[in-house]
């Protein structure tokens, strides 16, 4: 099997089987699914463990970025999240790495990825004016900054948006965090688990990403 389990919320592998997996730092838990390697085989086992869940992708796709990682959480046809990572470069930024997460409230995968300290985006995001929209799944969808963990590394090292969509979370993560400037209200995410002949045109490569 190409996609392998380990805990959403942190980097532990987890352990069990069928329903029941377990990670020893979090408990029971519904487990990230994952390919060691990027790849089209695996992305379309990806897409065969997915229902209804929206799995977002900023397209198309700039010259010379590639799909670093993908993935999704949950048991049997019982999907409560999915995550793409893409990397490529920018003339101000030189190495950029943009991570798109939908999930269910509480599952804590944007989190990881985002690392903050709690598992949703909480009152940061309503509060106040959008910081931008973005295009997701054909729709307008409205992201709010969300603050990390207060250190200036961290700061710098990535900027977090979220908001809703259709029900779930919808988080952005962008490193470094001056590679927001690449985001403008026309920025269109796309259900990748919909395309048809488009599936063959996505790029896959570059490093595994830093979450």
């Amino acid at each position: 099997m190409s996609l392998a389990a380990s805990c959403p919320r942190c980097t532990s592998p987890v352990s069990g089987e069928g329903s029941s997996f377990a990670c020893l730092t979090h408990g029971p838990t519904d487990p990230l699914w994952r390919p060691d390697v990027a790849g089209y085989d695996a992305f379309a086992e990806l897409v065969s463990r997915i229902d209804d869940a929206p799995t977002y992708l900023p397209w198309p796709m700039s010259p010379g970025w590639t799909i670093a990682d993908f993935g999704c959480v949950g048991q049997g046809s019982r999907v409560r999240a999915t995550v793409t990572t893409i990397v490529g470069t920018s003339d101000l930024d030189g190495a950029v790495e943009v991570t798109v997460v939908s999930e269910d409230p509480g599952v804590g995968l944007g989190a990881r990825c985002s690392g903050t300290t709690y598992d949703d985006p909480g009152p940061q995001v309503s509060n106040g004016p959008p910081a931008i929209k973005v295009r997701a799944g054909g729709r307008p969808v409205p992201l709010w900054l969300v603050e990390g963990n207060g250190e200036d590394d961290e700061l710098l090292a990535r900027a977090t948006f979220a908001g809703e969509a259709d029900g779930r979370w919808l988080w952005l993560v962008m490193r470094p965090a001056s590679a927001a400037l690449l985001l403008s209200d026309d920025w269109l995410l796309a259900d990748v688990t919909g395309f048809g002949p488009e599936a063959l045109e996505m790029p896959f490569g570059g490093p595994r990403p830093t979450w």
